[in-house]
């Protein structure tokens, strides 16, 4: 019986592939073909069309990298095809790979309307069904020569990735240009062929059912006469149609299919090119609806959507019209699929508020979802983010990508830091991109893990990531699939429809709490660093922009930039993509995201001095303001509002050591830098508590190789520490800064072909070791580090996240410690024994390793933390972080979790000073809890005047505090992340006295709509 099993499954493969499939289209006549290639960037639609074409053949040359050229195809269908469905097939040359990753095309009709997208798996056009016989066809191709970025096998440096380094030689040849008759009867058989077969397969050898269809597909493949396939398909049909007839098992899997095309808005190709691949796949999945009354497809990301409404606003109205039909449905709720870990607190809560806004603004949809199939690993503060946005659910695959440690469940109950509980889904199906074989159907129900207790998982079903969407060969899979024995059953359902549906039937799921942490990927915490610089720098730019300019428009009546602030944010957001903000882009990406970012620095700059300059008075005045947009006071400015200072205090000294090197000083800490321009002690005064560990030297520069197994950009894999290079030489060690207010020395090192100049400052007043690292990087995979041994015992350390910080085990007791080898913090580490602590904040490094070690000497611990400075990957972007970097961090000794907070903010939100003609600005609002942190000062997105205010409780305790106004105060609404009124807050919050009293549990955020009186 296995010889006979054998026989037949390679019958089947070859009468498939030599026979069968070709007879889908058994006539075909060549059509004429004519092309222009557009001089630079892509042409508006009118253009294209109206261009001259020059004739181009079939087996010819075009399209050199990034180009566009529009091929024009005309012919005549034959009248002998009179009755007959007639398609056009348009091949530009594509590869067996999947879509969206070689050259692409949308069909247009001449008067311009967009017909569908083509790609590898979708090269057909529908001309007439039936035909009459002698029409013209007439159609134009706006065709994308994208080039080939990956092969996966290996991953090869290429000049590819940017237009200015691609080249211009031809990337593709076209290939197939016929009209062609399409034999469904014969597609059909096709379909009904590769279910079963591919159903076949996955059965157990020895269970009946396999046999089964074993023996209906043989009688089949013998029904078919191999000179006559297109005269015998129905009789082939007629013996397959019992065994697709026979229902499922009642026990079987339930899969929720829903149609689907995770397009990355950039990766491997740059922004201008996502506007076009989403208007190809939303071309083709429209017209999908259209012909498939039982299909359903999602789309999430609000910023895809307003991209198809600006530049195709054909394809945009079918999109609305399917929406308010209840068959394209978006999903998600975010402004982009973004990146979670490095995103501030206000910027994940802004993805929410401006997707969902545009999703409600435009088809009336309020998500229920979070969509983020394919994003790397899940900060613990989302859950709490997600529920004050007035979502419930969340949906991701990535997880399933783990190398280590596969994740228990694929249905529960996922808590955040703040005890925020999301019903989480990962598909079993372990893809965002199932495309209904027999294969991936069988993996999701075996793969299950929930089984027992549910049976409901879903399915994204289409090819995505680079575009293309489901094909009608999915969904007549998927038709196959609805009741079949031995399969799991398929239908297609809305995101929201199956998480109802999965909730009701396990009421009672397990709880995963903390972050979903992705054993994979952990470099991208560090690729491209002035990417991640530039994110940052306009995350606090923003902050200080919507607080300022609040401030001028509620104490001068200036205009609020409501529209300016609003198409900013938007900018940022998508930046914050989960391929560009984590650095895994190619060249093309990360060049026009600085030139972006530093545009953006320029215009919020402008408005945040504007608002400044209206604050300050008469810019002759006498006074020199400063102004403070860190949520605590410094020194005697209080927060969110400025006031004249006085002078710095004095105190700060500096000694040259004998043995070399220099001893600094402010009377709150003394630091070491020895001979080799290395901090071999820092002493808290009031403590007299060593911080730097016996034997060790802090703010060392340490340079590892940097070649992972696989995902240059993305992966660092743990054999990278195996090997270690300290940069301990010294190209000169000199005084930088000698004065009482402040002492600095500089360190210049070269190592390889780059070289490291480090500044190292005390302040007077300030218990805080300054450190800035210049690097001019010219290195290639290689990954530097700057390492903090300390004198601290601990199991367990804290990295700030958004509205809070979780903890992360110091030692690897277990496989899941162990593989956080890489972890990300947003501005600060802090680490501490009973009654005492250390915090390292940084101004814009995300990644980080912490390592414990027994000393020898004495035995105690040494608590190492490490921050993750540059990599150099030479995959996708071949010249990945080469240039000129500038960092900034710092030492914080004797401090509490609270100063790693106050610390934090301030090393982001610099001091602002102004002359002017006042000398104290209050601020709008003031809390008395040093706990209780304001994120964000704002005016109310609708105009009314309201400000709103969003408040988060930081130390992870409870805390009690009163929030006041410097104006009159009416009321104070709780509200939801979009500003509506809301019920959700678990702490309290009432008015009393004209302020606002907060009873805020451990990492609860507020959001409060203040209502000014009169």
């Amino acid at each position: 019986m296995h010889d006979d099993r054998t026989l037949v499954e390679s019958r089947l493969k070859r009468v498939l592939d030599e026979r069968i499939r070709p007879a889908v289209y058994p006539e075909s006549v060549p059509l004429e073909v004519g092309i222009w290639t557009a001089p630079g960037e892509p042409v508006p639609v009118a253009e294209g069309l109206a261009a001259p074409r020059a004739p181009i053949a079939v087996g010819d040359a075009w399209g050199a990298p990034w180009g566009t050229s529009w091929i024009t195809v005309t012919g005549t269908v034959p009248a002998a095809w009179a009755g007959r469905t007639v398609e056009a097939l348009i091949d530009l040359g594509f590869d067996a790979n999947m879509p969206g990753f070689q050259c692409e095309g949308l069909v247009y009709r001449p008067d311009g309307t967009p017909v569908k997208g083509l790609n590898p798996q979708n090269q057909w056009v529908r001309i007439a069904a039936p035909a009459a016989g002698g029409e013209q066809v007439l159609l134009h191709v706006e065709a994308a020569s994208n080039p080939v970025i990956l092969d996966y096998h290996p991953f090869l440096p290429t000049e590819l990735g940017d237009r200015e380094t691609a080249g211009d030689q031809p990337q593709y040849k076209l290939a197939r240009m016929d009209l062609a008759v399409f034999d469904e009867t014969v597609w059909q058989l096709v379909m009904d062929l590769e279910v079963l077969g591919e159903l076949m397969a996955e059965l157990p050898v020895e269970g009946a059912r396999r046999w089964e269809l074993l023996r209906a597909i043989e009688r089949a493949l013998d029904a078919v006469d191999l000179q006559d396939v297109n005269g015998t398909a129905d009789a082939a049909r007629s013996e397959l149609a019992g065994v697709l007839a026979a229902p499922a098992a009642p026990s079987a899997h339930r899969i929720g299919a829903i149609g689907h095309a995770h397009i990355d808005s950039a990766w491997l190709w740059p922004l201008r090119e996502t506007v076009r691949k989403v208007a190809r796949t939303t071309a083709n999945m429209t017209a999908l609806l259209e012909d498939e009354p039982d299909f359903l497809y999602t789309m999430s990301q609000a910023q895809q959507y307003a991209w198809i409404k600006e530049h195709r606003p054909e394809v945009y109205a079918r999109v609305r019209k399917a929406v308010a039909e209840g068959r394209f449905v978006p999903a998600g709720g975010m402004w982009v699929e973004s990146d979670t870990n490095m995103p501030s607190s206000e910027a994940i809560a802004r993805q929410f508020v401006h997707g969902k806004r545009f999703f409600l603004d435009e088809f009336g949809v309020e998500n229920q979802e979070a969509w983020l199939p394919d994003t790397f690993g899940f900060t613990g503060g989302l859950p709490q983010i997600i529920r004050n946005a007035g979502s419930k659910w969340l949906l991701t695959q990535k997880i399933s990508w783990s190398q280590v440690n596969r994740f228990p469940h694929h249905t529960f109950l996922w808590e955040g830091i703040d005890g925020t509980r999301i019903f989480t889904h990962f598909p079993p199906v372990d893809t965002y991109n199932c495309s209904m074989k027999g294969s991936e159907i069988a993996h999701a129900a075996r793969n299950f893990k929930d089984k027992g207790v549910a049976r409901h998982s879903l399915a994204p079903t289409g090819w995505g990531d680079g575009g293309g969407g489901t094909t009608r060969e999915m969904v007549a899979k998927a038709a196959r699939l609805k009741d079949l024995e031995g399969s799991a059953t398929v239908r297609w359902q809305k995101p929201a429809e199956f998480f109802a549906e999965a909730e009701a039937e396990y009421p009672d799921p397990p709880v995963w709490v903390g972050e979903l942490y992705l054993e994979l990927h952990r470099a991208t915490l560090t690729s491209q660093a002035k990417t991640k610089q530039g994110n940052r720098r306009s995350e606090n730019l923003l902050r200080e922009a919507e607080l300022w300019c609040a401030t001028a428009t509620l104490r001068t009546g200036a205009e609020y930039p409501y529209e300016q602030l609003d198409r900013i944010w938007k900018t940022v957001l998508l930046h914050q993509f989960h391929d560009i903000l984590p650095g895994s882009s190619i060249a093309w990406v990360h060049r026009e995201a600085v030139a972006t970012y530093a545009a953006l620095a320029e215009e919020l700059g402008e408005l945040i001095t504007s608002a400044q300059r209206a604050l300050a008075g008469d810019h002759r005045g006498e006074h020199e303001l400063v102004f403070n947009a860190a949520p605590h006071q410094r020194s005697t400015v209080p927060a969110g509002g400025a006031a004249v200072v006085a002078p710095p205090a004095e105190g700060c000294t500096l000694a040259e050591r004998p043995e070399g090197g220099y001893l600094l000083r402010n009377g709150l800490l003394e630091v070491v830098v020895d001979a080799e321009g290395l901090v071999s002690s820092v002493v808290e005064v009031a403590s007299g508590r060593e911080s730097v560990a016996p034997g060790t030297r802090a703010n060392l520069l340490q340079l590892h190789p940097d070649f992972p197994n696989m995902w240059d950009a993305w992966d660092v894999d743990r054999f990278y520490r195996n090997t270690v290079t300290d940069l301990t030489g010294v190209d000169s060690l000199t005084v930088f800064a000698e004065t009482a207010e402040t002492v600095s020395v500089r360190v210049v090192r070269s190592f390889g072909s780059s070289t490291a100049v480090q500044t190292l400052t005390l302040r007077a007043g300030e218990q805080r070791l300054d450190i800035e690292t210049l690097v001019d990087w010219h290195e290639t995979e290689k990954f530097l580090k700057a390492a903090f041994p300390l004198d601290v015992h601990t199991e367990r350390y804290a990295a700030e996240t958004q509205f809070g910080h979780l903890y992360r085990p110091t030692h690897t007791n277990t496989s899941w410690d162990a593989a956080k080898f890489e972890a990300c913090n947003h501005r600060f580490v802090h680490l501490d024994e009973p009654g005492w602590g250390v915090a390292l904040v940084t101004a814009s490094t995300y990644g980080h390793d912490v390592t414990r070690t027994v000393r020898e000497t004495d035995g105690g611990t040494t608590t190492t933390v490490r921050f993750s400075l540059l990599r150099a990957p030479r995959f996708p972007d071949p010249r990945t972080d080469q240039g000129v970097h500038r960092f900034r961090h710092a030492l914080v000794p004797g401090a509490a979790i609270g100063d790693a907070v106050r610390e934090g903010y301030r090393i982001g939100l610099p001091e602002r000073r102004m002359t002017g003609s006042v000398e104290r600005v209050a601020p709008l609002v003031a809390v008395d809890h040093d706990a209780l942190v304001v994120s964000a000062v704002k005016l109310a997105d609708d105009r009314s005047g309201d400000l709103v205010v969003r408040v988060y409780e930081a130390g992870g305790g409870r805390a009690r505090g009163r929030l006041s106004t410097s104006f009159p105060l009416a009321g104070a609404v709780p509200c939801d992340l979009l500003e509506r009124p809301w019920d959700g807050t678990r702490g309290e919050v009432s008015v009393v006295d004209g302020a606002v009293h907060l009873a805020l549990r451990p990492f609860e955020l507020v959001t409060l709509r203040l209502t000014a009186a009169g």
